[in-house]
């Protein structure tokens, strides 16, 4: 099986005036702006590798963004699809995660988060526009670049800067390298994955990529090679170290020379490569009898008033969780795309691309089961990043009693949203137990794994 690869880099910073508002933090008082340029400020990319399997093309995109939303995705497969004789399944969009870059669509309500009113949500949504038309472009111009004749190369390094914010005993340390190798040796691509949140630089008032976009530009300056980032199951998993934009740069340098280090050391994978793509449904812990709506509805009027001094976000939240309810417009399930590309060799690699804000205890669940990270590379913020996608142990009776940001829920009110929820946003955090979150996403992975 012979491969070929094509790439292309494309800029996605907002053009002056456009659309200036950050996403990543939420806000008391309303969006924060960008400042102007320094030497610090970074371009956000959106960074494409088409894997050619004889003429059958595999495309994975990587944008430097927060996250994709339902609306943009959605849209993207609909224009990406006709652009060559593949499958939706052959195509993966990936969000870095980075919380230096613009606010997007609604993938964190604007309006709930930032407080945004309807001039600065037009702006947002221009920018949206402006950005699905260049990740076509992207895609369009990998798709028609020079392709070069490789070997795709497969193997697993370590970092060892991330570590669980929620206190929990599962720590991201394995780095999945794959290579696209040149016959004459050279890397003419390198795709790296790390479970850790890109928010080394903390809350910067630059358009940055992180770490995940430092480690790139690493890779690309000492080795000539495109490099794309491919995020792992980061969920829970914060950067050791106090947030500056040296740390950024100790992280990046890290990571990068890391794959660097790793990637004339892995093994072959002689193919086929195949893809499957399918969409889970994620329930939430909603009972809808019309007594317990009322108090679910009586519980956010109170989140209205905010007597716990709760961020601002809380009160946006719970006005619009009342308002859904009047119009029984609020959700009892969210969905959430999954995605396998398996290359086959001896052993070959799995590669698990799944929606949302992935916590690692999926990633040791998966691995173990599945051959380690030597067989499988695992990640989240993959083609739609919707909520936050917690394991039982973020839910009672198996959670803290003081709540869970990961989990969607508040120990003030833990029968209804709380937390990450209040953002994303949904009535109710997710159902645990039988035929709740956790095992809606390990049976529809296991089912494309096996």
């Amino acid at each position: 099986m012979s491969f070929l690869v094509s790439s292309a880099k494309m800029d996605i910073t907002p053009p002056p005036g456009m659309n200036p508002f950050m996403a990543g933090y939420g806000s008391l008082t309303g969006p924060r702006r960008v400042a102007d340029d320094t030497p610090h400020a970074r371009p956000l990319y959106a960074r494409c590798v088409v894997i050619w399997q004889e003429r059958h093309p595999f495309a994975i995109v990587s944008l430097d963004i927060l996250g994709i939303p339902r609306a943009l995705h959605l849209a993207l497969r609909a224009r990406l699809v006709p652009l060559a004789a593949w499958q939706s399944s052959d195509i993966v969009l990936v969000a870095s995660h980075t919380h230096n870059g613009p606010v997007i669509g609604r993938t964190l309500d604007p309006v709930i988060t930032y407080g945004m009113g309807p001039g600065e949500l037009a702006l947002v949504d221009v920018y949206t526009a402006w950005l699905q038309d260049r990740i076509v472009a992207v895609v369009t111009r990998a798709l028609a670049s020079r392709r070069l004749k490789v070997q795709l190369e497969y193997g697993v390094t370590a970092a060892g800067f991330a570590y669980n914010r929620a206190g929990l005993g599962t720590v991201e340390t394995d780095v999945p390298v794959l290579v696209a190798r040149r016959l004459n040796g050279d890397l003419r691509a390198v795709l790296f994955s790390y479970g850790c949140h890109p928010v080394s630089a903390g809350g910067q008032e630059l358009w940055d990529g992180d770490w995940p976009a430092a480690a790139c530009a690493v890779i690309e300056d000492e080795t000539s090679a495109f490099a794309l980032f491919i995020p792992g199951p980061a969920g829970d998993q914060d950067p050791a170290g106090v947030r500056s934009w040296a740390l950024r740069d100790e992280h990046g340098q890290a990571a990068g020379h890391a794959v660097i280090d790793a990637a004339d050391s892995g093994r072959i994978l002689s193919g086929p490569i195949s893809s499957d793509f399918r969409e889970v449904t994620l329930p939430l812990d909603i009972d809808e009898s019309p007594a317990n709506l009322a108090a679910v509805r009586a519980t956010f009027e109170v989140r209205m008033l905010n007597p716990a001094g709760l961020p601002a976000w809380y009160a946006r939240h719970g006005a619009a969780m009342v308002d859904r309810i009047d119009n029984g417009t609020y959700a009892t399930s969210v969905q959430n795309p999954s995605q396998v590309w398996r290359i086959g060799g001896d052993p070959g690699v799995q590669l698990a691309f799944v929606g949302g804000e992935l916590v690692s205890g999926y990633g040791a669940y998966f691995r173990l089961r599945f051959g380690g990270a030597e067989e499988l590379m695992i990640g989240g913020y993959a083609n739609e990043t919707n909520s936050y996608i917690p394991a039982d142990n973020f839910l009672l009776p198996l959670a803290p009693a003081w709540g869970s940001y990961e989990g969607g829920w508040d120990a003030d009110a833990p029968g209804i949203a709380g937390g990450s929820m209040t953002i994303y946003p949904q009535i109710a955090h997710f159902l645990a137990g039988a035929g709740g979150v956790e095992s809606a996403v390990i049976d529809a992975l296991t089912e494309q794994l096996s």
